[in-house]
């Protein structure tokens, strides 16, 4: 039998990758990764850092639920259960077990990739609408379970997380300190989902996207690959949920919540499936709206109802994917 992560003997290879030109990325993607750094290290000198930071959290979490439906094809309606037992994980590793928040985070990650590979073997053995309904009847066990579960501490959540000392030596208390590390851990999250996305495994991921059929033809195990995708995507959802909590102080049951797995479909929507930067500008997009038109009450769902569907209207592939498409480039 073929092993997950290698084609059997004999097997044709498949289409090779687009020329790239620095550290796998292309000439338009290393231009907008340096922007993209420049901007970590510029903006928190003129916006608010808990804003940034929050924001950082929520673009991870999209660019690891966009390496399952952009590059796999898999729609999850269920992504809030990694968010949130990681978020919950971690701040209670913090609070109660005195963990370090690297250590904390961490756990989160580990958390939320143990659930991950629980439901992704109940939930991948189907496709289309059957597999997004048993990922969000999954998710909200967890929501359940998060609501019953003592050390969750109900509909309070867990409040006045500590931010700790960075590898016992860092203090983290200050908004700056921690601000370098989220944007470290974001960073190295993204760059890690790059090198998934660009290796030969992530080439047998997107032939899955694109011919299930003619994939499993070839001899490749697809629910191998597809498992093991759903598993680094839900571990990555909880670091990005582990670091969540470590930067507002608190964890609650809004992190688990369905509405949670909602918006992270919108942020990788508008932002464009499939790109590598859509996710990050989608996040970026929300989380403004959410704190800038905060003042507006309960219109602000309103106002991204009509943004969303303007977008979907304007901008078939997203924002990024049209820029791309436009710019006849692969952003």
């Amino acid at each position: 039998m073929a092993s997950a992560t290698t084609a059997p003997p004999g097997t044709p290879a498949l289409p090779p990758v687009a020329a790239q030109s620095f550290l796998g990325f292309t000439r338009a993607q290393a231009i907008a990764l340096l922007l993209m750094i420049a901007a970590l290290i510029v903006c928190p000198f003129f916006l608010y850092p808990q804003f940034l930071m929050k924001l950082l959290c929520f673009a991870l979490f999209a660019c690891a639920f966009n390496l399952l439906i952009g590059y796999v094809g898999l729609l999850s309606f269920g992504h809030a259960a990694y968010f949130g037992m990681g978020s919950y994980v971690a701040a209670h590793a913090a609070k109660v077990w005195g963990l370090t928040p690297e250590l904390a985070i961490l756990l989160g990650g580990a958390s939320g990739a143990v659930l991950g590979l629980a439901f992704g073997w109940i939930a991948i053995r189907r496709q289309g609408i059957y597999f997004a309904m048993i990922t969000l009847a999954l998710a909200q066990m967890v929501y359940f379970f998060c609501l019953q579960a003592p050390f969750t501490h109900g509909e309070d959540g867990i409040q006045a997380i500590p931010r700790g000392h960075l590898l016992g030596l860092i203090d983290l208390r200050a908004d700056m300190s921690l601000y370098w590390f989220i944007a470290g851990l974001f960073l190295a999250g993204f760059l890690l989902i790059h090198r998934i996305i660009h290796s030969p495994f992530g080439q047998v991921l997107t032939a899955i996207r694109e011919n299930e059929p003619r994939a499993t033809s070839l001899g490749y195990r697809t629910d191998d690959y597809k498992l093991v995708a759903f598993v680094l995507s839900a571990g990555i959802a909880g670091i990005a949920g582990g670091a969540k909590s470590i930067v507002v102080g608190i964890a609650t049951l809004t992190d688990v919540h369905w509405t949670m797995s909602g918006e992270v479909v919108l942020m990788s929507l508008l932002g464009g499936l499939g790109t590598l930067f859509g996710p990050v500008l989608g996040a970026a997009t929300i989380v403004s709206m959410q704190t800038y038109l905060a003042p507006f009450g309960a219109w602000v769902t309103v106002i991204q109802g009509c943004i969303f569907v303007l977008c979907v209207l304007a901008f078939r592939a997203g924002i990024v994917g049209e820029i791309g498409r436009m710019l006849r480039v692969r952003l």
